[in-house]
């Protein structure tokens, strides 16, 4: 389990950076069921640099909140590449500049031998710009896997802006 002052001071880390660009974030969340926002929305101000997210938890809320298609959810499965592509694409449509996608399995159960417990799906896309994926294995509880994917989310997010 991550420290909160790790993330928290991770997040102000990312707030500084998005303030330096004048850009703003935006959000598509699923396995994390909006964390990343929650740690975003713990800084007073945050809303200079935190555009908002949508929690696409349902594929039905993947495909009407983001433009997801179906075909996609189908043929690859929510938490996979192609997803995750079309995740960001339609998080700049709601709005912002630069967004983060995530899918994934937190467990304990619904893994499965291709995409076991902690397989988890990140994206990151600038505006005008193609998407960069990737994807991890994380471990641990539910918590601690949710917890790793924010972490990692932000932390690839400032490496990606800098």
């Amino acid at each position: 389990m991550l420290d909160d002052k790790i993330l928290n001071d991770l997040v102000a880390d990312v707030a500084e950076c998005l303030m330096e660009k004048g850009v703003m974030l935006v959000t598509a969340e699923s396995c994390t069921g909006g964390l990343i926002g929650a740690y975003c929305t713990e800084i007073a101000g945050s809303s200079a640099w935190f555009y908002g997210g949508i929690i696409s938890y349902a594929n039905e809320a993947k495909m009407s909140g983001l433009g997801v298609s179906a075909a996609t959810l189908e043929q690859e499965g929510a938490v996979s590449e192609a997803t995750i592509r079309e995740m960001c694409a339609g998080a700049l449509q709601f709005g912002g500049d630069v967004a983060i996608a995530v899918s994934g399995v937190a467990g304990p159960s619904g893994g499965t031998a291709e995409k076991p417990v902690g397989c988890v799906w990140i994206g990151w896309q600038l505006a005008g710009q193609d998407a960069k994926v990737q994807r991890c294995q994380f471990s641990g509880t539910r918590s601690d896997i949710r917890q790793a994917t924010v972490a990692h989310a932000l932390t690839q997010l400032l490496a990606l802006m800098k």
